[in-house]
């Protein structure tokens, strides 16, 4: 199946948190069973949400419409880092030093793209 080449695809953002998203999915599949239905599904949500805020957000029309599904997509990345700390507290991840690596990274890129957009509004 060939896909539309949308200008989300392009942005460095949206391909790092794509990134995460497969990151946190594995991250998710070692939870403890019982967790599957609650802070897995939690976990997978919040991450989910990153990638898909921006892209919603660049197929909008107007720089005020995109900044603000923007700032949605950095709040599920607070979301999940509170996710990930509660996993680490709980003890169902040992070191979360490689996921936090990851969000801190991917919320970088996310602010720089926001002050940009900023600007041009």
């Amino acid at each position: 199946m060939e896909q539309v080449k949308r200008l989300h695809h392009d942005l460095v953002v949206w391909q790092e948190g794509m990134k995460l998203v497969e990151h946190i999915y594995g991250v998710a599949r070692r939870l403890p069973d019982y967790e599957k239905y609650e802070l897995s599904s939690q976990l997978r949500r919040a991450a989910v949400s990153v990638p898909a805020n921006i892209a919603e957000g660049a197929g909008r029309n107007g720089q005020k419409e995109f900044l603000h599904f923007l700032t949605i997509a950095r709040g599920s990345l607070c979301e999940l880092e509170t996710l990930l700390l509660l996993c680490s507290r709980l003890d169902y991840i040992k070191n979360i030093d490689t996921e936090l690596k990851k969000l801190n990274e991917t919320q970088a890129l996310l602010n720089g793209l926001i002050n940009a957009v900023r600007k041009r509004i």
